[in-house]
């Protein structure tokens, strides 16, 4: 599923991570999954979209630390982009994980 990323994950532990704050699907986005990644300094950019009903509160602030350890990178994690951002980013996005 992953198999053009520069990074590795580990899926168990993505859904699990998932699964645990009511996130209903995870993308990535940016130059992790384009040809421009830089190994040494490129942090990796995530989208998070939640279950209705599930709003988080400071918590979230601490996701992307946690994320961040799991898959051995910096993240920069996001639940909204912005309007001048999304249309570039759209063709970029890809789904590691998604609840059915």
């Amino acid at each position: 599923m992953h198999a053009n990323l520069p990074i590795t994950l580990d899926e168990a532990k993505i859904a699990r991570f998932c699964r645990e704050r009511g996130i209903r699907k995870m993308r990535l986005f940016g130059s992790v999954v384009r040809d421009d990644f830089d190994p040494a300094r490129s942090d990796v950019d995530v989208l998070v979209e939640f279950l209705p009903g599930r709003i988080p509160a400071w918590e979230f602030f601490r996701w992307g630390e946690e994320l961040g350890e799991l898959i051995g990178r910096k993240v920069d994690l996001h639940s909204k982009l912005s309007q001048r951002l999304e249309p570039h980013v759209r063709e970029d996005l890809m789904t590691v994980y998604e609840q059915a």
